[in-house]
C-alpha cells in the first residue's frame, strides 16, 4: 500500500500547513486529528491549553501511532502558537462560524504558501481573541439543523482543501 515507515514520514516533504488544536478536550479528537494529519502529511500539530499531549492511551487509540510521525508542540495558549506562526510568516485561519468569514468552498489557498489553521472547543469554539489574531475565518458551509461539526471531522474536511486544491 505505499505506506511510509514513521522514519521516512519525517523525513519527506510536507504540507505547508501547521494545525492548531484551541483547548479541544476529547483526547479521541486529538488522537484523531493525529491520524488525519499523518494521511495529508502536515507539518506539525500545534496542541494548546487544555488540549491533551503524548503518550496517553485515549489520544493513541484513536491516532494508532500517527503521534510518532506527526511533529507535534504544546502552546499555554492558542494565541501564543498564533502569534508564533504569524512571526514566521504563516497565513492564519480561524475555522469559526463568523461574521465576514469566508466559505471554505470559495476557499482556494496558494500552492507552496505556508498556513495554519486553528480549530476549537468541542463546545465554546475558537477563543475570541485568537480568532481577533488571525488572518480570517474559514467557516464550512452546512445545510442541516445543526450548525456545527465534531472537530476532528471539521480538521479532516480543511485539511483535504489545503492539500487537495
Amino acid at each position: 500500500m505505499e505506506r511510509l515507515t514513521v522514519e521516512e514520514f519525517k523525513e519527506a516533504r510536507k504540507t505547508p500547513l501547521v494545525v492548531v488544536l484551541d483547548d479541544v478536550r476529547s483526547m479521541y479528537n486529538v488522537g484523531s486529528v493525529f491520524r488525519t494529519g499523518d494521511a495529508f502529511r502536515i507539518e506539525a500539530l500545534y496542541l494548546c491549553g487544555i488540549s491533551a499531549t503524548p503518550p496517553a492511551t485515549e489520544i493513541h487509540k484513536t491516532a494508532l501511532g500517527a503521534e510518532d510521525s506527526v511533529e507535534w508542540h504544546h502552546f499555554d495558549t492558542a494565541l501564543e502558537a498564533v502569534e508564533k506562526l504569524r512571526g514566521e510568516g504563516y497565513e492564519v485561519w480561524s475555522v469559526e462560524q463568523c461574521e465576514n468569514s469566508t466559505k471554505l468552498n470559495e476557499f482556494t489557498p496558494v500552492k507552496g504558501k505556508r498556513y495554519a489553521v486553528v480549530l476549537g472547543n468541542e463546545v465554546k469554539g475558537v477563543h475570541q481573541e485568537v480568532i481577533d489574531a488571525s488572518d480570517g475565518c474559514l467557516e464550512i458551509p452546512q445545510l442541516g439543523t445543526k450548525h456545527s461539526m465534531n472537530v476532528s471531522v471539521t480538521a479532516g474536511i480543511v485539511m483535504y482543501k489545503f492539500v487537495f486544491v
